[in-house]
């Protein structure tokens, strides 16, 4: 442009260029909050993948147990887990000395809550540029070393599994050096190359800690101890899964009840053995019933008699099955009992044994011996019901509570049932499908909007999303925040959506949903998207 030759208009151009870039330079104490917000959940998603990493490692041992020839999985599990917890303690003493840099943290009292227990200078871009990336007189900068670190741990935790493969038994497990390669692949702890490079920056340090805001590192940081524990993880059950090759794999578990008898009348114990059913849906198994066959329905035999004159009957099973581990064929036999009698009532939830408020609970009454013209239904609590179809009714529920009857009267005979009521449960949200994770540019762009899934819930009740905010986080721009209401996407938030390109990070926050019988919203789980 041209340069005016008026004294007073050149002050006044000179005035708003340097007002455009205090404003360029300005972080909004929102954008730096999410920034922490995305930090603590990381650092209390980290725990808990610690805790199942764990669990998981606690779960070979006690395999080893029974099989001492798997303890290379073990040993093996465990240096999985010490290789972590010595990269996450490194990540731990950078948190540290960055929050010693920005001036240590302000006290939980400051007279700013949303200070308080933050780091002083927390939007301060030189820091993070000095510490990691150009280093200070004859201190180095700590980028090339923390670049090495992910490396040289991403190949330690490869490096446990190649030695494995070449020590261990053949016919303990077999590791393919494909399954290897595979593994290199899958580790979410690497250093990307190719990725700073397509940046155009001199180096992998420049891409990820030049000026960029105290406040942003963090994140960085956890991210990383996210990516360890996650590849710890994929060790863990990348063993898990070696171990036991050739055993009946259970796939299928049930409660199961074995009463002494099915039937009692008043004044008689009721005795009966519970435990855990497994069955197998690799293994063929024969099942006879008084010495005839009967079929099979996912593993499991399937006997139907039909009850005619009152008393006890019995029935006695048998069951064949082929060990495949010894090839040998065994049988296993038991004599069970029931009893056959008369005029008992039942009510039973067809969907589940809790009413929920908001919707409509489909329920079915029989009374063995009377017809359905002769049943009454009524309720006590804060509930209401009404028939729909002989035998089926709908129950209604008001408000929460541990106590809701649905009591039934026929001939000679009334019954009461309690159950509980219960709130619509919290909804997932989900943007394509998906809660999180990974998402081609274009595909990312085409979304319309964010549903609130209702998951595992049989009833049919529709929830809404109510608002949101959602922050873009690209590698060389500031944080970009935006607001939203409603399940569709419009406005700022359909506009930040359409610059996605590959690398930048998406992150939907306190998302508010409503669901039927709700007195007001809720909020529902976070959703962060990288764009690919």
């Amino acid at each position: 442009m041209s340069i005016p030759k008026e004294p007073r208009q050149l002050m006044i151009n000179l005035m708003y260029l340097v007002l455009t870039a205090m404003l360029a330079l300005n972080v909004s104490a929102e954008i730096i909050m999410a920034f922490f917000k995305i930090d603590d959940n990381t650092v209390q998603t980290n725990g808990l993948l610690a805790k199942a990493n764990e669990a998981q490692t606690k779960g070979i041992a006690a395999e080893v147990e029974k099989k001492p020839q798997y303890k290379p999985m073990l040993v093996a599990s465990e240096q999985a887990t010490q290789i972590v917890k010595e990269f996450n303690s490194y990540i731990e003493s950078l948190r540290s000395e960055l929050t010693k840099e920005a001036g240590g943290l302000n006290p939980d009292d400051y007279e700013d809550r949303t200070k308080a227990g933050r780091p002083v200078n927390f939007k301060n871009k030189e820091i993070p540029t000095r510490l990691f990336v150009s280093g200070e007189g004859d201190k180095k900068p700590i980028g090339p070393e923390l670049k090495a670190k992910i490396q040289e741990t991403h190949d330690k935790l490869i490096g446990l599994i190649e030695s494995l493969r070449k020590s261990i038994p053949i016919d303990v497990a077999l590791i393919k050096p494909e399954e290897i390669e595979q593994l290199k692949k899958d580790l979410s702890l690497k250093v990307d190359d190719q990725q700073w490079k397509d940046y155009k920056k001199k180096s992998w340090e420049q891409l990820y800690f030049d000026h960029m805001p105290v406040a942003a590192v963090f994140p960085i940081l956890s991210g990383y101890q996210n990516s360890a524990r996650n590849a710890e993880s994929s060790i863990i059950n990348f063993l898990a899964g070696k171990m036991g090759n050739v055993e009946i794999i259970f796939d299928k578990f049930e409660p199961v009840s074995s009463p002494e008898k099915s039937y009692v009348i008043v004044g008689e114990k009721f005795a009966t053995d519970v435990f855990l059913s497994t069955s197998s849906s690799q293994t063929d198994i024969s099942v006879r019933v008084n010495g005839a066959s009967v079929p099979l329905r996912e593993g499991k035999g399937h006997y139907e008699a039909t009850a005619g004159e009152v008393g006890e009957k019995s029935y006695k099973v048998d069951i064949t099955v082929k060990n495949p581990t010894t090839n040998k064929v065994e049988t296993y036999s038991k004599t069970f009992k029931y009893e056959v009698g008369r005029k008992s009532a039942a009510v039973s939830a067809d969907k589940m044994n809790v009413f929920y408020i908001g919707v409509d609970n489909p329920v079915t009454i029989s009374v063995a011996g009377a017809s359905s013209n002769q049943i009454k239904a009524s309720t006590r609590g804060p509930i209401s019901i009404r028939g729909t179809e002989p035998s089926k009714y709908i129950v209604t529920a008001n408000a929460p509570s541990q106590e809701a009857y649905v009591v039934v009267t026929a001939p000679g005979m009334t019954h009461e049932q309690k159950f509980r009521v219960k709130e619509i449960p919290l909804p997932v949200a989900k943007i394509g499908g998906v809660k999180g994770g990974k998402m081609g540019d274009g595909q990312f762009k085409a979304q319309d909007g964010m549903i609130p899934e209702l998951e595992n819930f049989d009833f049919e009740a529709k929830c809404t999303i109510q608002s949101y905010r959602l922050v873009r986080m690209s590698k060389n721009n500031d944080p970009q925040p935006a607001s939203g209401e409603g399940n569709r996407f419009s406005g700022t938030v359909k506009n930040l959506m359409g610059l996605a390109k590959a690398g930048d990070l998406y992150s939907f926050m306190d998302i508010k949903a409503k669901c039927p019988g709700w007195a007001a919203a809720k909020e529902v789980n976070s959703i962060g998207i990288e764009i690919k």
